[in-house]
């Protein structure tokens, strides 16, 4: 139980693939018992040889039922002290452009979510007298990427509402932080939906704009960058507020705080829209 500061049990969002299943997979690892969410999740429980374990839970985070009654299974056989954000979905479309079912989808997963799960877990997380609640961001939502406004948006939204919700737990002795990881080799770069149609004036300056970000993010590090660093925030007493990962991201966040804006927007076209 060494540096087990928040207890053994985990509670983790999507993680039956990518970020999410890198997490749960090295936390059981180190022995860890996580209790892994997603909507179709491996029917079995995987034991370590650690004593670690991952165990399966459904639930479909869009949906409050679904969250409060996996809530209510995994808090029934276990003292969760630690909760994660991992799920997320992207969309690729002009920012003009109003998809309503997918942009629905995509805040449900992205943002809403969050403050479901975090509704169900929060309480108990203050009533144990101390927790440790992490949400995986992305780069994304400080950066604004041309046709990818409705994502960076979602991942904008976690930054305030991480930061908000720091500050109200700082007193009950439970510790928030953002992860904010860049390109990241995974299955969500296929499994970004493209709602954009060719007659649109946009769509060649869309399709090229997200075939460069998608080949920057299958030649970007591994979700295993992304659990180091998560697994050495469950080991601290006093988790930081806001991690990026990876040197030239690191830098890049710390220029976007010295640079004007607008010359922020010119690499950004530059790099994205050439």
């Amino acid at each position: 139980m060494l540096n087990r500061h928040y207890g053994n049990y985990v509670f983790i969002t999507g993680g039956s693939s990518g970020i999410g299943r890198s997490i749960a997979e090295l936390l059981a690892e180190n022995g860890y018992i996580v209790f892994s969410a997603s909507r179709n999740p491996s029917p079995d429980t995987k034991v370590y040889p650690s004593g670690g374990e991952i165990r399966p839970v459904t639930m479909d985070i869009r949906n409050a039922k679904s969250v409060a009654q996996a809530a209510e299974h995994v808090t029934s056989e276990a003292d969760i002290g630690i909760v994660i954000h991992c799920a997320g979905i992207g969309i690729a479309c002009p920012a003009e452009s109003f998809p309503s079912n997918a942009v629905k989808d995509l805040m449900d997963t992205n943002f809403t979510g969050v403050l479901l799960v975090n509704s169900a877990f929060i309480p108990r997380l203050r009533e144990r007298g101390s927790g440790l609640c992490i949400i995986i961001g992305s780069v994304g939502g400080i950066f604004p990427i041309p046709f990818q406004s409705h994502y960076c948006a979602s991942k904008a939204a976690l930054d305030i509402y991480s930061a908000a919700l720091r500050m109200e737990l700082s007193d009950f002795n439970v510790q928030v932080s953002l992860v904010l990881p860049g390109d990241t080799n995974t299955g969500f770069t296929n499994a970004r939906s493209y709602e954009i149609d060719k007659s649109s004036p946009y769509y060649d300056k869309c399709i090229s704009a997200v075939q460069k970000m998608e080949k920057d993010e299958l030649g970007g590090r591994p979700p295993e960058s992304v659990a180091k660093v998560v697994l050495k925030i469950c080991k601290r007493k006093k988790a930081p507020g806001r991690v990026t990962i990876g040197f030239s991201y690191k830098l890049l966040v710390f220029l976007h705080r010295l640079l004007p804006a607008k010359l922020i927007e010119r690499l950004l076209k530059s790099i994205y829209m050439k």
